[in-house]
């Protein structure tokens, strides 16, 4: 944050590398968690399958919630993320690569206390790009009745969590926990360690879930009568002599590091799973008996509200009375289209990563003959020509004599929201995803009508020299 209050998105100032076993698979893996560009968020790449697929930490690639959140995309899956997560937003790493050599990020202690280590080690870098937050406006509310799950996003001016567990146990009864705020976190939360009760260990080790586990990285609990064959069974599986149940009712494996530390664990599982919406934001939390599953469908409804306020924040300002850069004559020096085909009227914004053009819509158009005869509409397929059209300005290159030409490779994540009709202005916004490749330009495009988003979609599109005459 700056001297204005300005806060800016961080990044790691050195590599990590961080080793261990995940407590589901047992499978040994290593980190390495790498500095990245702003704006990149959080990415995990699996280094051990061909072609080094990336999977975005993103709550819409979540795919399992049992007892860990799992992610999976591009044919690769990470799973128990969120202790990893949780420790990336509580010292606000914005932006990272993570290089993971197997599916399952290390157990480690149960904790997040490690990996807080290593990243207070490595130093955050500010990247000078300023970090936009949302705070949510209206209280944002998920429950599970049967779970008996509440959570509530209320607004607030900072980001405020506070959790409480109920297991209806003589052992582990009612705890509550809470973070006031992030510079806490390392001390109060990322020590807590993972639990479970002792009839759920015994269930677990019985169907082979949890080959990595070990009692050292977690608290168990004991709040039923169990015998001492249980107790000398589950000894001899961890190679723990003296095992125990203390006068607490957990297993004298280990002490805890705080009276409620199965509540503050809860909690930095929040954070952890919260995380996953992707975008900074500011709100106070109350979770009652949170879960992953609760967490990710909570994590998505936030989600969902940040981006109907982020699409109103987005959308382009279009001012009529102001010279564009390319007017219909400039066009048709860049672009090869030609009436009744040319969808560009004039662009009004371009740097090397977005351009914004206009499309006013008449009803002289020649395709309002057909579609409809009385019930005027601008066809979908035409919207995404519109647009790829004004993308040739992110892609022809314009320093040269040789003329281009740009051919459709692929259309995805294609979404008409609203009917544009004779009379409208078409706002036709195309962003840039990556630096343009061997020809390949990889584009996001969005087309507004006054404030409303009516039409999506991911384009990919080939540039080709055009043979001279």
């Amino acid at each position: 944050m700056n001297s204005n209050g300005q806060s800016f998105q961080h990044t790691i100032r050195q590599e990590i590398s961080i080793s261990g076993a995940g407590i589901h698979t047992g499978q040994s893996v290593t980190m390495n968690i790498k500095p990245a560009a702003p704006n990149t968020g959080i990415n995990f790449q699996r280094v051990d399958l061909p072609g080094k697929p990336v999977v975005k930490a993103d709550v819409d690639f979540v795919v399992e919630t049992n007892r860990s959140t799992t992610l999976e995309h591009n044919g690769a899956r990470v799973s128990t993320v969120e202790h990893l997560m949780a420790s990336l937003l509580g010292m606000q790493v914005d932006n990272a690569l993570i290089e993971i050599d197997g599916e399952e990020v290390p157990i480690l202690d149960g904790s997040a206390q490690q990996f807080v280590e290593a990243l207070e080690k490595a130093g955050l870098q500010q990247q000078g790009v300023p970090k936009i937050y949302y705070t949510i406006d209206h209280n944002i509310t998920f429950s599970d009745e049967e779970k008996k799950v509440e959570m509530v996003a209320l607004p607030y001016h900072e980001y405020r969590i506070n959790t409480l567990i109920d297991f209806n146990s003589p052992v582990l009864g009612t705890q509550h926990a809470s973070l006031r705020n992030f510079s806490d976190f390392s001390k109060a939360i990322a020590p807590c360690r993972t639990f479970c009760f002792f009839h759920e260990l015994e269930w677990l080790l019985a169907n082979n879930l949890i080959k990595g586990g070990d009692i050292n990285n977690a608290i168990v609990v004991v709040d039923k009568e169990v015998s001492e064959e249980q107790v000398e069974r589950i000894s001899k599986v961890f190679h723990k002599k003296d095992v125990e149940i203390s006068s607490e009712g957990i297993l004298n494996n280990l002490e805890l590091r705080f009276p409620n530390e199965p509540a503050r664990h809860k909690l930095l599982d929040v954070i952890g799973d919260l995380a996953l919406v992707g975008y900074p934001f500011k709100a106070h939390i109350i979770a009652n008996r949170p879960g992953h599953a609760s967490n990710v469908k909570f994590a998505k409804k936030i989600k969902e509200h940040i981006k109907k306020i982020k699409n109103k924040l987005d959308v382009p300002k279009y001012d009529p009375n102001k010279r564009p850069i390319f007017d219909i004559q400039q066009i048709e020096q860049v672009l090869p289209h030609r009436y009744p085909f040319l969808l560009v009227d004039k662009v009004i914004e371009l740097t090397e990563k977005v351009v914004i053009a206009i499309k006013n819509v008449s009803y002289n158009e020649p395709f309002f003959q057909g579609h409809f005869p009385n019930n005027s509409v601008m066809p979908g397929v035409l919207q995404v020509e519109a647009l790829a059209q004004a993308g040739g300005f992110l892609a022809i290159p314009r320093d040269t004599d040789d003329k281009y030409d740009t051919y459709f490779l692929k259309i995805e994540n294609c979404k008409f929201k609203q009917k544009v009709v004779p009379g409208d202005t078409l706002i036709l916004k195309m962003e840039l995803l990556n630096p343009i490749r061997r020809g390949i330009c990889e584009m996001k495009g969005t087309i507004y009508v006054g404030d409303k988003i009516v039409t999506e979609a991911s384009l990919v599109a080939q540039i080709v020299k055009r043979p001279k005459a």
